[in-house]
């Protein structure tokens, strides 16, 4: 699977996409990148959590090859200006602009809502998504040390922001 080679569309998610999406969370939430993995009991929890149109979805064809996710942190008037990402990419298709692209697609979205903020977290054992935010113009923002207890180690919980 190659998508430097592929057309890579993005787009809203749609109810029709929810298997992929719960297939590539099973991939792409582990102990490595997760305080735990995230695996879905039903595809009305998955839609419940994730209804169609909260994710911007990377497709190259008819495989969805990532998505960034982005939802209201709070239900408050005053919080509206910032809107919180998570972001995966399939194994497949990592370390191929995919997740740049998808974030790129990301702002675009916010600044044509009026979102002042975007934010993240992120572990400070993932330095692939480190490095990727950071060079998407994310910086930390906060740090809860020793947040986690992952595989007998201690892993920090990162806060990163990016201003629109």
């Amino acid at each position: 699977m190659k998508a430097s080679q592929e057309i890579v569309t993005i787009r809203l998610s749609e109810m029709k996409d929810a298997a992929q999406l719960m297939e590539l969370d099973h991939l792409v939430w582990n102990r490595n990148t997760a305080p735990e993995p995230l695996h879905w009991t039903s595809r009305e929890q998955f839609l419940l959590h994730c209804p169609p149109g909260s994710q911007l979805v990377a497709a190259c064809e008819d495989i969805l090859c990532g998505y960034v996710g982005f939802r209201s942190p709070s239900g408050l008037a005053s919080h509206r200006h910032v809107m919180e990402l998570n972001i995966a990419v399939h194994p497949s298709y990592q370390r191929q602009g995919i997740g740049l692209q998808l974030i790129e697609a990301a702002k675009e979205l916010a600044s044509g809502e009026g979102i002042a903020k975007l934010r993240l977290r992120v572990l400070s054992s993932n330095l692939a998504a480190l490095s990727l935010y950071r060079a998407c113009g994310f910086r930390e923002e906060g740090r809860l040390v020793r947040e986690f207890y992952v595989d007998g180690r201690y892993v920090d919980d990162i806060w990163m922001c990016c201003f629109l």
